[in-house]
């Protein structure tokens, strides 16, 4: 049986909060209805989508996670501007992105290489850590703002989750299989 994983970091409350309300302000920009909003319940900072695994190597990810993170310590990140990509070419998201950030590049490759030793086929050249707020299929009718709002935000990155997401009647519902806490 496989699932489908990725690693994150968890996003509090008082961080959600926030954060949903410049996705509120997107809304606006969404003309054609086109975009998924996602419940700030379920923000999460992706560090490390995996697709489906087994549920062995599950067991495999945890052990490695737990040997390779021990001595890293937990750090801020900050969330402090908003943009829109395409993630695939079927998929584009509107998400609060981390400026450039030593600690967290580190910790997304550590992640990266967790993947790889454990058999899993990591391929996402291009992916940069986000906490989605919506997503639109490639091609739609958003219309990207002339300025963004700046969310100003700072998140912690104090433990790494493995999280399960399956599709549910109103967006992914996703489970957290294991966490590492992040020493601090």
């Amino acid at each position: 049986m496989k699932i489908r994983t990725f690693f994150a970091l968890p996003i509090p409350e008082r961080i959600s909060r926030p954060l949903s309300d410049c996705a509120d302000t997107l809304c606006e920009f969404d003309r054609g209805l086109d975009a998924h909003w996602v419940d700030s319940s379920n923000y999460h900072l992706t560090l490390c989508f995996l697709g489906d695994v087994s549920l062995e190597q599950v067991s495999e990810l945890e052990q490695l996670a737990r040997e390779e993170l021990k001595q890293q310590p937990a750090f801020m990140v900050p969330l402090d501007c908003l943009g829109y990509y395409r993630a695939n070419p079927r998929l584009s998201v509107l998400a609060a992105l981390p400026s450039q950030h030593e600690s967290l590049d580190t910790l997304h490759q550590h992640m990266v290489n967790i993947a790889k030793k454990a058999g899993v086929r990591y391929d996402e050249r291009d992916f940069k850590p986000h906490v989605t707020l919506a997503r639109l299929p490639a091609q739609n009718r958003f219309k990207v703002p002339d300025s963004w709002p700046e969310p100003g935000l700072t998140t912690p990155a104090d433990s790494v989750v493995l999280y399960q997401s399956r599709p549910g009647e109103r967006g992914s519902i996703y489970t957290p299989l294991f966490d590492v806490s992040l020493s601090a």
